[in-house]
């Protein structure tokens, strides 16, 4: 099991049945997945550049795919809030108001060598991505307390 999975039925679990007054363990909110989205607007002129940010992607744990559930998505939002984030420079946190209204956040990334995986020297272009947590939260508030407590690091 890993870290973020065993701290959320640890600890968040129990702290969010406090805050919301949930009677069934089956009402706490839950990441559902994760969503990794990367742009690629010059792939009309350039034929290779699916391609290299294909490899870009392949090179994390994250596999070649942009849906990740279970394990490797609790891996990867271990490494996103406690490695990658705080490699960003200038970095103060993230928008606590990046939430769609349904519980769902959000994130813009501008580089993708935040992530030690990727190797500098075989990148042709730095691009951004985007990535989306998906929860099973009615509400935002009930969202972002979920996040706070699996370590999200907000402003």
């Amino acid at each position: 099991m890993s870290r973020l999975k065993e701290k959320y039925l640890k600890e968040v679990v129990p702290a969010l049945q406090q805050k919301f007054n949930y009677k069934n363990i089956m009402e706490v909110p839950r990441v559902e997945k994760v969503v990794i989205n990367m742009g690629i607007n010059d792939a009309r002129e350039n034929p290779k550049a699916i391609e290299s940010a294909t490899n870009d992607l392949t090179a994390m744990p994250v596999g070649v795919k942009v849906t990740l559930r279970a394990q490797r998505m609790y891996d990867f939002l271990d490494k996103l809030f406690n490695i990658n984030l705080p490699r960003v420079r200038d970095f103060k946190g993230v928008s606590p108001d990046a939430f769609d209204g349904r519980g769902n956040y959000t994130l813009g990334i501008r580089e993708q060598l935040i992530f030690p995986e990727i190797d500098y020297d075989k990148i042709d272009k730095v691009r951004g991505m985007d990535i989306t947590i998906v929860t099973t939260a009615k509400t935002d508030e009930e969202a972002r307390e979920l996040l706070k407590h699996l370590g999200m690091p907000f402003a």
